[in-house]
C-alpha cells in the first residue's frame, strides 16, 4: 500500500519526468469489460483493466501471477467484445505478484496520438454510461487528526448523510458508502458500490467526502461479506483539500495556450477560459486535445492587459457536451513563480470581487479614510500615534502588495476616495488575522444598490484571499465586542459552531506598555532569562493545560510551533521583521512564569500588535513575576528600537498598576478564531449580517 504523500510522484522509473500521475486516468467500474492481453506471449490474458488512461494501465490478475522482471519492455493489446486496441509499449511500473489478487501497474510509452485518441474514446463511451470515471492524483494533506473524540463527531456526521466513499489502492479505486457508526463499539459500517472481492493488502487507504473537506484514513481489514463491510474506527484522520473557492466566469479577454506535454506534434493549442479560482481553472476544449484526468499541463495564460502568467496544472476531470461535442476541462492550478503567484491572485481576487482594489495605488486614500472615519481614535488614541506611523504604515504595504502569501489590503474605491478597507496578515505558520476595518461615513454620490455591499465586498474580497494559502488552517481577529457589527457576525458565528471545537471566543485586554515607563519594583529574588529546552517544554504542557486547542494551534503556541521559527522565516525571506522570544522568572532556580514576546515589522498594524507579550503561569506563585517580567519585556522592545508594545492580557490584570499598563476601560475586546473548514461557512454568514445593515457602522476590528 502507498504511503500518504503530499504530491504524486513525477519521475518515471527510468528517471524521466513524467507528464501524469501514475494512479489517474479512469477508473473502471465494470469488472471485465477491458481485458489486457499479452500478444508476445501467445495471447495469454492478463485479467481485466481496472484504471487506464494514454499514459498507464493497470490490470488484476485473476490468477497466481509470479513476479515480473523489473527490467525490460512490455506489449499490451486491451480487448473489449468489438475491438481490440494496441499493442502497446509499456514498462513496469508496480506489481504486487503472487496472490490471488496480484496487480500489475504499467506505464505506456510513446503511445502514438491516433492510439491515445482511441483510447480516450473508449473511455469516454463507458463514461456516458457510468462504466468508468475520472481520478486524477489523490489530494494532498492538509491537517492530521488524531483527536479521538474529533475523529468520533467528523466520522459521525459524514455517515448521518451517507456521504461518498473511495478505496484507493495502487491500479484500483471502489466506490463505497459510509452508512453509520456505532460510537459506543467503535465500529464503521459501508456499503460497496461495487462486487468486490477483498480490500488489498493491509493497511485500507479510504477517502470519505465531507462537507467542504474529504477525510483520508487507513483501515484494518474489514469484516463481512458481499456489500456490507464493518471495521474499527481509525487512529488517525488526514484533512485533504476539497474545493471550496467560489469560481467566478473568467474575465474578458483571457487566453490560455499550450503545448500537450505528451504529443508535442499537436503543436501549440490556444483555448477560452471560461472560469476561474484560486486554486483552479475551467476551459473548453475539443475532442482533439486529448485532455485526461492526472495529465500534468504546463499553461500559458495571458490577460487582456498583455500580462503573461505561467501555470503548472493537473487535468482534474474532463467532461462533454453530448450536444455540441465540446469538453469542458477542470485544471488544478499552481503559479510556477513569485511573480506568477502575484500576478494570479490579483486576477483571482479582481474577478471574484470587482468593486475592491488592492491598496498599492490608493495608500494615500486609504490613510486619509482612517483619518475621517475617526478609526485613530480608537482606545484612546491620539492622532500623533499614527502620524509617527505613516512612513512605516506606507513603506510596509508598498512591500506587502508584492507578497500576496503575506498579506492583503482591500480597499472599496469611490470618487470620495476609498469608502471601507479591512486587511488580512499571515501571522502564524498557517493562521491569518483580519484587522484595521475601516468605512467612510456618510454615503457616496453613486452608492450601491445593495444594502451593505460595500462592507461585504471588502469582507469576502479579503477573506478569499486567505482561503488562496493551501497553508491556511486558522482565521482570527482581535475585534471590539461592544460593536453591534462584531457582535453580529464575529462573535455570534463563533459562538453558534462551537460545539465543533473549532472556534473561540475569549476576552482579552489590549494594554499598552511604554517602554520609558518601568515599574520601578525591586526585582528581589527573581532571575530572568531565555526559556530552557526543559521551561519550554512545561510552558507547552500548560497552554495545553489552560487554554483551548484552537488557541494553541491558531497562535503557534503548541510545543512543535512554540519558538514560531516556521512563521518568522516566512516574513525574513521577504524581508520583513518577525520573531519570537520565550523568557521565564525563576526563584531559587524553579521557574515562575514564562513571558512569550513577538515582534513584527513597523506599520504592519497600526496598534503595533505585532509588537506584543503574553504571559503564562508556571506555578501558583506565576503572578508574582509578573510586573518583574513586564520590565524585561520594556527592555527587549526597547533594544530593538520600539517605544511602546501590546500587552495582551488574559486574565483580570490586578497587576496592571503596579506594572504602569495602560488601556481603555470602555472597550471590550476579544480574541476570535475560527477553523479554515469553517470559513465558507463564515462567509455566507457575513452576506446573511450585512443585508439590511445601518449604515453608521463603527470600526470594529483594530
Amino acid at each position: 500500500m502507498n504511503a500518504i504523500s503530499d504530491r504524486p510522484a513525477r519521475s518515471t522509473p527510468t528517471g524521466r519526468v513524467a507528464v501524469t500521475s501514475p494512479y489517474s486516468g479512469y477508473s473502471l467500474s465494470a469488472p471485465g469489460e477491458i481485458q489486457v492481453v499479452l500478444p508476445e506471449q501467445g495471447g495469454r490474458r492478463l485479467g481485466p483493466a481496472t484504471l487506464l488512461s494514454p499514459a498507464s494501465v493497470w490490470a488484476r490478475s485473476e490468477t497466481r501471477v509470479e513476479s515480473w522482471p523489473s527490467e525490460g519492455s512490455l506489449r499490451v493489446c486491451l480487448e473489449t467484445g468489438s475491438a481490440t486496441l494496441g499493442p502497446l509499449s509499456g514498462e513496469l511500473h508496480w506489481q504486487r505478484a503472487g496472490g490471488e489478487d496480484s496487480m500489475l501497474g504499467i506505464r505506456l510509452v510513446d503511445v502514438s496520438p491516433a492510439q491515445g485518441r482511441a483510447l480516450l474514446t473508449m473511455m469516454e463511451e463507458r463514461l456516458r454510461h457510468g462504466g468508468a470515471l475520472p481520478e486524477a492524483s489523490p489530494l494532498p494533506v492538509q491537517e492530521e487528526i488524531s483527536d479521538a473524540e474529533r475523529i468520533a463527531t467528523l466520522l459521525g456526521m459524514i455517515a448521518a448523510v451517507n456521504n461518498k466513499a473511495v478505496l484507493r489502492e495502487p491500479g484500483r479505486m471502489v466506490r463505497l458508502v459510509l452508512e453509520r457508526m456505532d460510537a459506543e463499539r467503535g465500529l464503521l459500517f459501508w456499503r460497496c458500490a461495487e462486487p468486490l472481492t477483498r480490500w488489498g493488502e493491509p493497511p485500507c487507504e479510504v477517502e470519505v467526502v465531507g462537507y467542504n473537506s474529504a477525510y483520508r484514513m487507513r483501515l484494518a481489514p474489514p469484516v463481512g461479506r458481499g456489500e456490507q463491510w464493518v471495521t474499527p474506527l481509525p487512529e488517525r484522520l488526514w484533512r485533504v483539500r476539497h474545493r471550496w473557492h467560489r469560481r467566478v466566469p473568467a474575465p474578458a479577454g483571457l487566453r490560455v495556450r499550450f503545448a500537450h506535454p505528451l504529443w508535442t506534434e499537436l503543436g501549440w493549442l490556444e483555448r477560452e477560459a471560461v472560469d476561474l479560482s484560486y486554486s483552479g481553472l475551467g476551459l473548453l476544449s475539443g475532442a482533439e486535445d486529448l485532455l485526461f484526468p492526472g495529465l500534468f499541463l504546463p499553461l500559458e495564460l495571458e490577460t487582456a492587459r498583455g500580462e503573461r502568467i505561467d501555470l503548472r496544472c493537473e487535468v482534474r476531470h474532463v467532461s462533454f457536451s453530448q450536444t455540441d461535442g465540446r469538453r469542458l476541462c477542470g485544471l488544478e492550478v499552481r503559479p510556477c513563480t513569485e511573480r506568477d503567484t502575484l500576478r494570479w491572485m490579483k486576477l483571482v481576487s479582481q474577478s471574484l470581487r470587482p468593486s475592491t482594489r488592492t491598496s498599492e495605488d490608493w495608500l494615500e486614500p486609504l490613510w486619509e479614510l482612517y483619518a475621517a472615519s475617526g478609526y485613530f481614535n480608537l482606545a484612546g488614541k491620539t492622532s500623533e500615534h499614527f502620524e509617527a506611523l505613516r512612513r512605516d504604515f506606507m513603506d510596509m504595504n508598498t512591500r506587502a502588495a508584492r507578497l500576496p502569501l503575506l498579506s492583503c489590503q482591500t480597499v472599496w474605491p469611490s470618487e470620495r476616495g476609498v469608502e471601507a478597507s479591512l486587511s488580512s496578515l499571515k501571522m502564524y505558520q498557517s493562521s491569518w488575522m483580519l484587522h484595521q476595518l475601516g468605512r467612510r461615513p456618510g454615503k457616496p454620490a453613486h452608492a450601491p444598490e445593495v444594502p451593505g455591499q460595500t462592507l461585504r465586498d471588502v469582507y469576502l474580497r479579503t477573506v478569499e484571499h486567505c482561503q488562496g494559502d493551501p497553508e491556511l488552517r486558522w482565521l482570527f481577529s482581535y475585534a471590539e465586542s461592544t460593536v453591534p457589527w462584531v457582535r453580529r457576525t464575529h462573535v455570534r458565528f463563533a459562538e453558534r459552531v462551537a460545539s465543533s471545537g473549532q472556534s473561540l471566543v475569549m476576552n482579552v485586554r489590549l494594554m499598552d506598555v511604554e517602554c520609558s515607563e518601568p515599574s520601578g519594583l525591586p526585582v528581589g529574588e527573581l532571575e530572568i532569562g531565555p526559556a530552557s529546552m526543559g521551561e519550554k517544554l512545561l510552558l507547552a504542557r500548560e497552554i495545553a493545560r489552560t487554554r483551548p486547542a484552537c488557541y494553541a494551534e491558531a497562535l503557534d503556541l503548541t510545543r512543535e510551533r512554540l519558538e514560531m521559527r516556521g512563521a518568522s522565516r516566512t516574513w525574513w525571506e521577504a524581508g520583513l521583521q518577525r520573531e519570537r522570544r520565550i523568557l521565564v522568572a525563576r526563584r531559587h532556580g524553579l521557574p515562575l512564569a514564562a513571558l512569550v514576546l513577538e515582534l513584527g515589522q513597523p506599520g504592519a498594524n497600526l496598534f503595533r500588535l505585532l509588537d506584543s507579550a503574553r504571559l503564562f503561569p508556571l506555578s501558583p506563585e506565576g503572578r508574582e513575576a509578573y510586573v518583574a517580567l513586564l520590565d524585561e519585556a520594556r527592555g527587549w522592545f526597547a533594544l530593538r528600537e520600539r517605544s511602546s508594545f501590546v500587552y495582551l492580557c488574559e486574565d483580570d490584570g490586578a497587576y496592571a498598576s503596579a506594572a504602569r499598563l495602560h488601556d481603555d476601560p470602555s472597550t471590550r475586546p476579544v480574541l476570535w478564531i475560527i477553523s479554515a473548514s469553517l470559513v465558507p461557512e463564515f462567509l455566507e454568514h457575513i452576506q446573511e449580517q450585512s443585508a439590511g445593515r445601518p449604515r453608521s457602522t463603527p470600526h470594529a476590528v483594530p
